[in-house]
């Protein structure tokens, strides 16, 4: 997929060499790898090699994103996943909302994963069903930036390419029909209040994946994107604790 637009200032893919133990952190959709660099630099600063890719379509402009499917979003961490697969003996991942979808997805193709990390993840969301036809109406509102934190923004699309909405919800169904495939322990992340994905999400997934090690932490000062929020902090800390648990 040729893209149109150069990439946006902030939203370039992170590429850290460390140790043998390496992290693949995915962000989200419509918004960039800024929304994840807070926890991508943290975790190249505790020794992990980090791979944080720029989802295909994403970090550029809106028409870019339009003409990606989700195959482009899953290639671009599978790209990530080969990349640390060279460097790392022991792989673990990340990922905020629709990177927690992939983020789920990965683990269900690839056993190897030590650990997984779900930040606000995606898995059911009946409104999006309600969206129309591509042809008729081709852009949405924004849906980027729900952060609780005043005078914090994330660096995402101003518009949503409808045909993007028809992938991510294709994504999810997909996911959600292989939840029971996850075995990995898992940590999830849940906002008390997320004005973007439903909280019941981190509640089925739970429910339906079959970790023995599962832990929920809740973040009860923070919207959707709760990476770049006043819980930014708590993340940081119990994703290192749990994988760092799990080594």
């Amino acid at each position: 997929m040729e893209e149109h637009y150069p990439v946006l200032k902030e939203a370039e893919p992170y590429y850290k060499e460390g140790g043998k133990e390496g992290v693949l952190i995915s962000h989200g959709f419509t918004g960039s790898t800024q929304s994840m660099r807070p926890l991508a630099d943290a975790m190249a600063e505790a020794g992990f090699t980090v791979c944080l890719p720029r989802l295909k379509g994403h970090g550029t402009h809106y028409e870019d994103m339009e003409r990606t499917s989700r195959h482009d979003w899953i290639g671009s961490v599978e790209e990530g996943y080969s990349w640390l697969s060279e460097r790392c003996d022991t792989i673990y991942m990340a990922g905020l909302s629709m990177g927690g979808t992939l983020t789920l997805y990965m683990a269900e193709r690839h056993p190897d994963i030590k650990a997984i990390a779900l930040i606000n993840a995606a898995i059911d969301m009946p409104a999006l069903q309600e969206v129309g036809d591509p042809e008729e109406v081709r852009f949405l509102d924004a849906i980027g930036s729900d952060i609780k934190k005043p005078g914090v923004t994330e660096l995402a699309y101003v518009k949503t390419p409808v045909r993007s909405v028809k992938e991510i919800l294709a994504l999810m169904e997909e996911v959600r029909a292989n939840l029971s495939e996850v075995k990995c322990p898992a940590i999830i992340l849940v906002s008390d209040e997320d004005h973007v994905v439903p909280p019941g999400n981190s509640v089925i997934i739970s429910d339906e994946m079959s970790s023995e090690e599962k832990e929920t932490v809740r973040l009860e000062d923070s919207y959707h994107v709760a990476t770049l929020d006043n819980d930014q902090d708590q993340i940081i800390e119990n994703i290192l604790r749990f994988f760092k648990k799990n080594s």
